[in-house]
């Protein structure tokens, strides 16, 4: 029954984002309330840290294997191939949900409140993010290749000849 309906958020992509804010911003409320649990948000940030670069990164790592299936264009003169994410957006959506359900769960036992400075947490977690983010961009521009699609690309076709009617103007 749960697999039912976690099928049928499969195409409402913008709900479930919604729905993952939600839970984002409860847990946050939580921990800012409770002034502990900074041990779980530190891993937590971690974890989402590894799912984001999972999602950013292509399924065929060019300078890892050589496969037989679809790869990054490397050259201007290489074939168009598409972006195959390693992690797609739906299991990054579904861990990542899964991943702030759990952590709130863990807020209610006090085993989990490590006291901890938390300052020092969070300056080493963004150290991690920037130079984990900066390996990666220069990743996508080593490879081409851009991760997000924000809709259907547009294409401009044919330009239109200078007769605009059709006609041969007799």
């Amino acid at each position: 029954m749960y697999q039912y309906y976690l099928d049928k958020t499969t195409p409402h992509a913008v709900y479930r984002w919604i729905g993952t804010l939600v839970v984002v911003i409860i847990y946050c409320l939580r921990v800012f309330y409770v002034q502990g649990f900074y041990i779980i948000s530190y891993g937590l940030g971690i974890y989402l840290l590894n799912l984001l670069i999972g999602f950013l990164s292509p399924l065929v790592d060019p300078e890892l294997e050589v496969s037989d299936g679809p790869l990054l264009p490397t050259k201007g003169s290489d074939e168009f191939k598409p972006f195959i994410r390693r992690l797609p957006e739906f299991k990054f959506w579904y861990s990542m949900t899964k991943a702030f359900c759990i952590a709130f769960v863990m807020t209610f036992f006090s085993i989990f409140d490590v006291p901890v400075f938390w300052p020092i947490l969070l300056c080493y977690w963004i150290v991690l993010f920037v130079l984990t983010m900066r390996r990666q961009i220069a990743h996508m521009i080593k490879y081409k290749y851009v991760p997000l699609n924000m809709g259907k690309q547009k294409y401009g076709g044919k330009k239109p000849s200078g007769s605009s009617s059709g006609s041969r103007g007799d």
